[in-house]
């Protein structure tokens, strides 16, 4: 990091800053900050600012959320929830025991590879967005989440009777379901539907829109 720009960061800020955008990766990290009920500042950054040419200074992938607490600079999603739950511990995000937090984990990770990555392709940016590629990404997280619904039968969360932090990603995710052009047949999807709806109601989601 540059001297120059790092010298200018608000280091000393008490509480956690987001750096963020439109996508669905800041919308994660807003929506684990108000869960958990942790005041923080947003700034959001978008193409046209001038506050994007200095992102790298923040991260050197230059890619974002980027969270900034104390002399703390984060920009990897998984990690900056594994800190939020390390250093709040009100309305905990994990379970409690190592080998629920294990599972509970090893859940998230399934979401992001199986799912995330092809929410990637799909919201790609127009310019570069491959449409052969998006068809067949659509195709298969569709047919991924008819397979799924009927798990959400059985529990109010994801496999879990308490808010957490695969909900947390799945809200961010099904949020986009109409951008990425996908439309569950209700009939197939109901639970799916009705765990859909909790999350949308809950009052931190409706916060964590911009």
């Amino acid at each position: 990091m540059s001297s120059a720009h790092s010298s200018q960061l608000p280091f000393n800020q008490v509480q956690p800053i987001l750096y963020a955008d439109d996508g669905y990766l800041s919308h994660q990290v807003r929506l684990v900050l108000l869960e958990k009920g942790i005041e923080f500042q947003e700034l959001h950054i978008r193409d046209d600012e001038d506050n994007f040419e200095n992102l790298a200074d923040l991260n050197p992938y230059n890619t974002l959320p980027v969270l900034l607490h104390r002399e703390l600079i984060l920009y990897q999603n998984g990690i900056i929830f594994e800190y939020l739950e390390d250093r709040y511990h009100q309305y905990k995000l994990l379970p409690e025991t190592p080998i629920e937090r294990a599972n509970y984990r090893q859940l998230l990770w399934r979401i992001n590879h199986d799912w995330l990555s092809l929410v990637d392709t799909l919201l790609m940016h127009p310019d570069t967005l491959d449409v052969k590629q998006a068809s067949l990404a659509r195709k298969k997280l569709s047919e991924s989440l008819v397979t799924i619904a009927p798990l959400f039968a059985h529990k109010s969360y994801f496999m879990s009777d308490k808010m957490g932090l695969c909900d947390c990603v799945m809200a961010c995710m099904l949020w986009q379901l109409p951008a990425m052009q996908i439309e569950l047949p209700l009939h197939l999807t109901r639970p799916l539907t009705d765990y859909q709806q909790r999350l949308f109601s809950r009052p931190a989601f409706q916060k964590s829109l911009l």
